[in-house]
């Protein structure tokens, strides 16, 4: 699909109201949340144009760090350039940030929340319709032709049932759309343009956010000493935010081994319980990075103990996020560049046929962890499956799932409606199940 007539230019006023819509919205993880983007900036708003919304996707893919988080910052930052960017990440950000707040420091004092877990099985099953809905509308406009389909298929069975490096399968897809676009008959590759920024200004805009991201860290350090849990936490997570290539799923093992087994800021059910927070909230999954470094802070940094869990988690969202800045703010005045060229193109569309199979990876695991509460992944050589337990069928997801469906698709009901409608049922059904 082509690219399509985009809308005149919003005030800046308007775009922040898409924004704070957007961050509130952004439940899902990272396939709900792009379907939501596309959705708002693509069909509805006609802010940006398809094919330009897809490249920035592929190039958003290729950074370390949330991608649907970069994607928004993007889109902002062409908009209205930095300010732009800037209103776009922190409010995609903080509405998550500050739920995942709120429900770290309620389970640091109370532990389980059981009105809140209830509303969010609700939340859930709805936004496993959502994703579908993604899934479905991303592969559409993705796939358009045989070649896409089977690197997005070649995409699936390598995450999914071998558990391919991420940065593995986008470097194979991206060389298989410049193969094929090499191969294929066509103009010459057109000479690159002259650089959209001097480069003088790009090592500019790199340092200036590199200051910003490692500064604060810094200063934390030298207040409180390399041996306080803070100084821990903003270099643990400063790392982290480097290596986190394929989202927050691809570092999430790694993380956790480290925080209970090294750190030992929280147990291994304590770490499942945050990470059961951040799938239910909005905002990128990494938001569970928020939950340990409150826990981290609020246990190991002293008293009072509160005020550390609040530094705690402010350290971890700055070394978290503030380098997505640098990453967007640096690369973003490239990215048209990039995709002028046939064979940058040919391959930047072999990465986005591949993200249609990575987010069919992410939809079919949420699937199953929304409807299942047992679901384990059993190898048989070098084949992973994942095999739900029957017995642990949830009826009450199933069912949210179904209404919210019929919601979605049949009545055609908002993001919004059909979130609220699934909490409310959610909430009523554990009502009901307390009364009898």
């Amino acid at each position: 699909m082509g690219s399509i007539d985009t809308a005149p230019h919003p005030t800046f006023k308007e775009a922040l109201a898409v924004w704070a819509k957007i961050g509130v919205l952004s439940f899902g993880g990272p396939a709900g949340q792009i379907a939501l983007m596309h959705r708002v900036l693509v069909d509805e708003r006609r802010w940006i144009e398809e094919d330009l919304f897809l490249h920035a996707l592929n190039f958003c893919m290729l950074l370390p760090g949330p991608e649907a988080m970069q994607l928004a910052t993007y889109v902002g930052w062409r908009l209205h350039r930095t300010a732009g960017g800037l209103a776009a990440g922190l409010l995609f950000v903080l509405p998550g940030a500050c739920v995942v707040l709120a429900l770290s420091i309620a389970y640091a004092y109370f532990g389980r929340v059981p009105i809140v877990e209830a509303a969010f099985v609700g939340i859930k099953a709805a936004v496993l319709v959502i994703v579908v809905e993604a899934l479905l509308r991303v592969a559409r406009r993705a796939l358009r032709g045989p070649y896409d389909v089977g690197i997005a298929a070649a995409a699936f069975a390598a995450i999914f049932f071998f558990a391919a490096p991420f940065p593995l399968i986008i470097a194979c897809a991206a060389l298989a759309g410049f193969l094929l676009a090499l191969a294929s008959p066509g103009p010459r590759p057109a000479p690159l343009t002259d650089p959209p920024v001097p480069l003088s200004q790009t090592v500019r805009t790199a340092a200036l956010w590199l200051a910003i991201w490692i500064g604060p860290l810094l200063l934390v350090a030298a207040l409180f000493g390399r041996d306080h849990v803070t100084t821990d936490i903003a270099l643990f997570f400063s790392k982290l935010a480097i290596v986190t290539f394929g989202g927050a799923y691809s570092v999430l093992a790694y993380m956790a081994q480290q925080a209970v087994e090294t750190y030992g800021w929280l147990s291994a059910g304590e770490m499942l319980d945050g990470l059961g927070l951040a799938e239910t909230t909005p905002g990128p999954l990494i938001l569970v990075t928020e939950f340990v470094g409150f826990l981290a802070g609020f246990r190991k940094g002293g008293e009072p103990a509160l005020a550390f869990g609040l530094l705690g988690a402010t350290v971890t969202l700055w070394a978290t996020f503030a380098p997505c800045f640098l990453w967007i703010f640096t690369g973003a005045p490239y990215v048209e560049r990039l995709s002028a060229n046939p064979r940058l193109a040919g391959a930047l569309a072999g990465v986005t046929a591949a993200v249609v199979g990575v987010i069919l990876n992410l939809s079919l695991w949420f699937a199953l962890h929304v409807i299942f509460g047992r679901v384990t992944g059993e190898w048989h050589g070098p084949l992973r499956l994942w095999m739900p337990d029957p017995a642990s069928l949830n009826v009450e997801a199933l069912s949210l799932s179904i209404l919210a469906a019929v919601l979605l698709f049949g009545f055609r009901l908002g993001i919004a409606s059909t979130l609220a409608i699934a909490a409310a049922a959610s909430l009523a059904w554990w009502l009901a199940q307390g009364a009898s």
